[in-house]
């Protein structure tokens, strides 16, 4: 090559890099002229497990398939769910209570809000709307909501943090099948959208009674409001229970839901499974080794659940002569509680994989072939509980005097599956009952053999573990332990975790925690349709086999009737008396 080559290509390199540079700094002096835009704080879900995905062939690719079950890059990693270092807020949002001046509404909903505001885990510009018929203004709706969240708040009341909340709360007047009402709100999320940056997000709270439901979902329908492309966010719709009244309305019902909203937008409330201590069985079960290995048939004698209540039905005899304890609390919190206690560690701790295996126990429930002795029912009649005379369930107001509804269940069933088989267990729930208690009581096997002399022994019963939900959250274990002396006696003794003295922080209550996760789109404490038809196919066997029976009695302050004391004595067992 020539020097004048050598020259002009030496020249061109320079002029080259001499453009790099100019460029690079016209980009970073612009940089730091120009705000920068933050990043929206998006969590992008992964994709829950082969139940929530699309039907995929054996030979799919390794890449598709990694695809479809990673997690996306994530603009922050700080709001990821998996992360804890942060509290999790929802996007901006607005929340449509229907029946916001019922109680549910005035002693749950309204203090929920306010609790999760106080905490900080709101967005400042959440909405809250009420829907009803009175002829109300924002403001009159505001008062209301005011007095309710002040009376039953959880946290210390804050006049800053209501006031902040009151400024974005807003009132639709109007009846379910009111067109004009339901177009009036549908305007008001479509202005919020511009006025709050809500971009569409809104979730609608079902806190009426059943019979409304498909009003209103028809009306959520012919406005629009369920359609999350045209609205351009997320719409959820969250139903209260009871879930329908059999099977067959259980299926009428998720139909219709299913019908207006995705199955992935429809949030069932089971208040219980928010409660701290259910949750808690997640840890308890899975993150110890000290209890999953024994958890059981090889070492498990028979589990107990029970939910105990020492009121009456006070106003709701028009409800509760028509359902009776095993439609309100058997077919839902017990089983529950049931799969919680029984079901196998999720592959995954996302919500699909807990619902499956959630699921799997319930359809694995088996009845005893002869429920005669094995399905007891009873109602309340009049007696004394805490020093006080409570009349009978025939003499409360409204209830008819030939009434056979039942105010007690107990149930024995079974769950086959090779981790329980032979396992029985026992659940009961009752009103007019010594204590409101609810409890999941583990009784292990006996020893195989002990060294010791027969009397050393005398008081020493079966290991236990009792998790207590309510009230007194926490945990006891009860094993044997040597009698402090000269001689070896053996007896039990108990060793007691309780959430309030372990822990400074409170736990949040079942609605404050449930609300924030329908907001955030967390459906692991939400039971899926099939979980509820499951269920139902379950108590309906039972309300068959009780049709025309009348239910034994049992005095107010005591723990049920005799026949369910004999229904364990059969089995050489007996009830906890927690």
């Amino acid at each position: 090559m020539s020097d004048k080559a050598r020259g002009n290509k030496s020249a061109a390199k320079k002029a080259s890099k001499s453009a790099k540079s100019t460029t690079k700094k016209t980009t970073k002096s612009a940089a730091a002229k120009t705000p920068s835009t933050p990043k929206p704080d998006v969590v992008v879900e992964p994709a829950d497990t082969a139940a929530e995905l699309p039907p995929r062939s054996i030979d799919s690719s390794h890449a598709e398939f990694v695809a479809a079950t990673s997690l996306a890059p994530l603009a922050n990693p700080l709001r990821d769910r998996q992360d804890r270092r942060l509290p999790h807020m929802p996007e901006p949002c607005a929340l449509v209570v229907f029946g916001i001046t019922g109680d549910l509404a005035r002693k749950k909903l309204l203090p929920a809000v306010y609790d999760i505001a106080n905490r900080g885990l709101l967005p400042a510009n959440f909405v809250l709307i009420g829907f009803a018929r009175r002829d109300w203004e924002d403001g009159d709706f505001a008062s209301l909501a005011h007095d309710a969240a002040k009376e039953h708040a959880r946290t210390p009341w804050d006049e800053g943090v209501w006031q902040r909340l009151a400024n974005n709360i807003k009132f639709v007047s109007g009846s379910f099948d009111d067109d004009k009402a339901f177009d009036r709100l549908a305007r008001t999320l479509t202005d919020l959208s511009d006025s709050h940056g809500i971009v569409g997000n809104a979730a609608f709270y079902l806190s009426i009674p059943p019979a409304f439901f498909q009003t209103v979902l028809r009306q959520i329908e012919r406005t629009g409001m369920a359609n999350n492309h045209a609205a351009g966010g997320w719409r959820r719709v969250v139903v209260e229970k009871p879930f329908g009244h059999d099977l067959p309305s259980s299926k009428e019902l998720n139909d219709l839901v299913d019908d207006v909203f995705t199955w992935r937008d429809v949030y069932r409330i089971d208040h219980y499974l928010g409660k701290e201590t259910v949750q808690n069985l997640f840890a308890f079960r899975f993150a110890n080794t000290l209890f999953e290995p024994v958890w059981n048939s090889h070492y498990v004698d028979s589990v107990q659940i029970t939910m105990a209540e020492d009121v009456g039905i006070g106003g709701r005899a028009a409800f509760y002569d028509q359902t009776g304890a095993a439609r309100d609390v058997l077919q839902n919190h017990l089983l529950q509680l049931l799969a919680l206690t029984a079901m196998e560690e999720p592959v995954r701790f996302i919500p699909s994989a807990i619902r499956t295996e959630k699921l799997k126990v319930l359809r694995a429930v088996s009845l005893p072939a002869d429920l005669r002795g094995n399905a007891i029912r009873g109602q309340y009649r009049q007696g004394w509980l805490a020093g006080e005379r409570a009349v009978g369930y025939l003499q409360e107001d409204d209830v008819p005097d030939d009434s056979t509804t039942e105010t007690f269940a107990a149930i024995k069933l079974h769950i086959e599956t090779r981790r329980w088989a032979g396992v029985p267990f026992y659940l009961r729930t009752g009103k007019r009952l010594p204590r409101r208690v609810t409890e999941i009581a583990l009784t292990f096997r006996q020893a195989p053999h002990l060294p010791f002399a027969p009397t050393d022994t005398d008081e020493l019963g079966h290991n236990q573990l009792v998790i207590r939900v309510q009230p007194d959250e926490g945990v006891t274990l009860r094993f044997g332990s040597k009698v402090p002396g000269t001689v070896m006696e053996v007896r039990d003794v108990a060793m007691d975790f309780l959430y309030g003295e372990t822990f400074t922080e409170g736990s949040p209550e079942a609605y404050e925690r449930l609300l924030l996760d329908v907001l955030l789109g967390d459906a692991t404490l939400f039971p899926l349709n099939e979980e509820v038809e499951a269920s139902w196919a379950v108590v309906d066997q039972l309300e068959d086999f009780w049709e025309g029976q009348k239910p034994f009695d049992y005095r107010a302050g005591e723990w049920g009737p005799p026949e369910a004391d004999r229904m364990l004595a059969r089995d050489g067992r007996a009830w906890r008396r927690p």
